[in-house]
């Protein structure tokens, strides 16, 4: 299969065995709670700065330091790179808690079993956050891995991780495709080799049009995307 846009670089498997789910945004409906505990992050670090959802859609990058620089307008030094990076944390940890699943999410999972495809699970959430939340949500039973940030370093680009996640695996790129919600997940599901999906509900981290450039095909939903992965080029999604 073809990307949306029609570049044959970047195609969905033919053949699929395994999917790779992101989870912020993917299989976790949380994005205007991130977008508020950006806020608060900020404030708790004595920064006056309003973060509107339209500023932060535009302005959304990885990494995530970068992402800060862009919303401030100026550098942001290393210290302040960590006080905001914890604040952040501790922030969406407390918000985090009423967050629901995105709508679908049961059921994609529940469709990819009966086809006889395993699933993992790769986030750029910190595994303290992370292995809880997806126990709490009863979906652990689903994926054959799941793999969050353990080491010291957060916020960066995720192409490493998915990369050391495919190889821990030891599943075939070329039979493999992830379904994540932004540009980051499509540069590092090129990385690694895999093929990519983008979901875009209309109300993620980045604008529709910065999704629509990635290269890759877009759906506004899990179910269209469970559709788009059996279905042939001619029927593919134009965004």
């Amino acid at each position: 299969m073809r990307s949306a846009d029609g570049d044959p670089r970047r195609p969905l498997p033919e053949t699929v065995s395994h999917v790779i789910w992101d989870w912020n945004g993917t299989l976790l409906d949380d994005a205007r709670v991130v977008i508020a505990a950006t806020t608060a992050a900020f404030g708790r670090a004595g920064i006056t700065v309003t973060v509107t959802e339209e500023s932060y859609r535009r302005n959304f990058t990885r990494p995530i330091r970068l992402f800060y620089e862009r919303l401030l307008g100026r550098p942001v030094a290393p210290e302040e790179w960590v006080r905001l990076d914890h604040a952040f944390h501790g922030e969406y940890q407390r918000l985090s808690a009423g967050c629901r699943l995105s709508a679908g999410a049961v059921e994609a999972l529940e469709l990819i079993g009966r086809r006889g495809w395993t699933q993992s699970l790769c986030s750029m959430l910190p595994e303290p956050y992370l292995l809880p939340a997806v126990e709490g949500h009863g979906l652990a039973g689903y994926f054959i891995r799941v793999d969050g940030l353990t080491g010291g370093e957060r916020g960066g680009t995720k192409a490493g991780h998915l990369v050391a996640h495919l190889a821990r695996l030891g599943a075939a790129p070329d039979r493999t495709v992830m379904i994540g919600d932004t540009v980051d997940d499509a540069v590092a599901a090129q990385e690694a080799g895999v093929g990519c999906l983008l979901l875009d509900g209309g109300a993620g981290l980045h604008t529709s049009d910065a999704l629509a450039s990635a290269g890759v095909p877009v759906v506004a939903s899990l179910a269209q995307a469970m559709e788009l992965l059996q279905t042939p080029d001619s029927a593919l999604p134009q965004r």
